[in-house]
């Protein structure tokens, strides 16, 4: 099973929600992940009720089974620092560099380089290991930018192509590259069952397959039952059953029945309505040829107990049996 999860979506749909528990549910039965967040929002430390993460690896949620759940928030400013010592020795004058506002000017005038010190950490993450070579974590999380943005944040290699043809940067994208598109990388890609997430979905995935970076699964968020199909309520709209549904709400107790009847076929027609076009976006989904995951909507929104029930609907749709576990969108 791919050890990096990269997980991205439209702006709305729930991503950084689903990296979380997507980390949760791979640290059961005492495995290690580390949860990476790589756009500065704090959206973890939020998710899982603790204070701001710094740039460092923190333990912050124990798995069932006793697994860990470690964060990472990445700043890019810090990695550029840790890579200047790491590759030219600079220690203070690194940090007289960032006084000067050096670093923040590599880090914004050149975009390229700084993906790559956000993904370089994510991989050098993946590819650690203790002093016994087994790895440091069994899994890798990344809370990543969103769908538009996904495939040139990945494909860093051809970012800095032309900056830099040789040396330690050109070295480094190569490394990152080396594991971004191997077997051990999945980009999982987030929507909700509507037009256009559904859309960007699409478009996304088309663009990761260009770019050679492996695909992993379609994650549908947010899915809320059906109650009624069309068929119901054609059925219950039939001159002869409005009356049979004000008797049944007359015999329930029900006050004013005959007024209620019209607004709740309104509603059943609403409701109908929904379900159709989910089932295009069902379909629109199929199509991508991808394995899909769905999760539920949770009513009382998502706090850190429903953060731990999204993990275990996740582990039933079997996220860690395998690398291509999933359930195929009906």
């Amino acid at each position: 099973m791919s050890r990096l999860q990269v997980v991205s979506g439209k702006g709305g749909t729930g991503k950084t929600t689903v990296a979380a528990a997507l980390a949760l549910a791979l640290a059961t039965e005492g495995k290690r992940t580390l949860l990476v967040e790589v756009e500065g929002r704090q959206g973890i430390a939020q998710l899982f009720e603790t204070e701001a993460l710094p740039y460092e690896e923190r333990k912050i949620a124990v798995a069932p089974g006793g697994g860990e759940v470690h964060a990472l928030a990445i700043d890019a400013e810090r990695a550029l620092l840790d890579y200047l010592q790491m590759f030219y020795k600079l220690g203070s004058a690194g940090r007289a560099l960032k006084k000067l506002g050096a670093i923040d000017f590599a880090t914004t005038i050149a975009p390229g380089v700084r993906d790559v010190l956000l993904t370089g950490k994510a991989c050098e993450a993946v590819r650690r290991r203790d002093k016994q070579g087994r790895y440091a974590y069994d899994h890798v999380v990344m809370d990543a930018p969103p769908t538009g943005r996904i495939t040139r944040f990945l494909n860093v290699n051809d970012e800095v192509a032309g900056l830099a043809k040789i040396g330690p940067i050109h070295n480094q994208a190569q490394a990152v590259m080396r594991v971004l598109k191997s077997a051990e990388t999945a980009v999982h890609l987030v929507t909700l069952l509507e037009e256009m997430p559904v859309q960007e979905t699409a478009d996304g995935i088309a663009e990761l397959r260009a770019a050679d970076l492996p695909t992993g699964k379609v994650i549908v968020n947010m899915v809320r039952p059906h109650i009624l199909d069309e068929e119901a309520v054609r059925t219950a709209a039939a001159a002869g059953r409005r009356k049979d549904i004000a008797r049944a709400l007359t015999g329930a107790g029900v006050g004013g029945a005959a007024k209620l009847v019209g607004p709740l076929l309104a509603q059943a027609a609403e409701h109908a309505q929904r379900v159709e076009l989910e089932r295009e976006q069902r379909a629109a989904l199929k199509a991508l040829k991808l394995p899909a995951y769905e999760l539920p909507l949770l009513s009382e929104g998502v706090d850190l107990a429903g953060l731990y029930q999204l993990a275990t609907e996740l582990r039933k749709l079997g996220v860690n049996a395998g690398a291509d576990a999933g359930t195929d969108v009906q």
